[in-house]
């Protein structure tokens, strides 16, 4: 009977232990959070937008200058996150699932799901979140990874949130917590290594010519 008692309260620590903790992944709740993410005006567009419009919640004064509201399949989203408030990013670690987004009147929202942060304990007080999305080339580019190497080398569009701060994290007693403190931002092309290093001459040759 000891031994039955012991092997159940064991188990029991087990499952607690592996517990995680959960958000409600979803850029668009009525009064809560809306967020919508935008879509590049061309293969060289190398800006970077962060901020709500006026139409977001809470309201910004961004402008995204005609950019188009990202729909469908061909780009991948996904939370990032570590245990804490104001954590740098090096420290976030991949949550799943990972969601596409929606069509039409929804664009520029992401399909909405559950996902788990498998370095955040469940019912947490905090974790500080990141949302990245990428280009994922008609499916075929399925991690972070694989997608900031291509963004960085100029070959796909892709980009990231601010980092911001979730309380009340899902877990035995909280429910997932919605994407509060989440802004709009807008995913892009970094320049070729040859582009940079062209401007980077260009600039120098500038100097030089002042000088003289």
């Amino acid at each position: 009977m000891k031994t039955t008692a012991v092997v159940a309260l064991a188990t029991v620590f087990a499952v607690g232990a592996l517990a995680q903790g959960t958000i409600t992944f979803n850029n668009r709740v009525a009064g809560v959070v809306i967020a919508p993410i935008y879509g590049p005006l061309g293969p060289n567009d190398t800006v970077s937008i962060i901020g709500n419009t006026s139409s977001g919640l809470p309201a910004g004064s961004a402008d995204y200058g005609g950019r188009p509201l990202l729909a469908g399949s061909g780009f991948t989203a996904q939370l990032f996150a570590a245990p804490g408030n104001n954590q740098p990013e090096s420290s976030l670690q991949p949550a799943t699932p990972t969601t596409t987004f929606r069509t039409g009147a929804a664009a520029g929202f992401v399909v909405p799901t559950t996902a788990t942060l498998p370095n955040v304990a469940p019912d947490a007080p905090a974790a500080t979140v990141q949302l990245r999305v990428w280009d994922n080339l008609g499916g075929t580019v399925t991690t972070w990874a694989q997608a900031e190497a291509l963004w960085l080398s100029g070959q796909i569009a892709a980009g990231k949130s601010a980092l911001f701060n979730v309380a009340a994290i899902g877990g035995t007693f909280n429910t997932p917590p919605n994407l509060v403190g989440l802004q709009s931002f807008n995913i892009y092309y970094v320049p070729e290594p040859g582009t940079l290093a062209l401007l980077g001459l260009g600039a120098l040759g500038l100097m030089v010519f002042r000088r003289k």
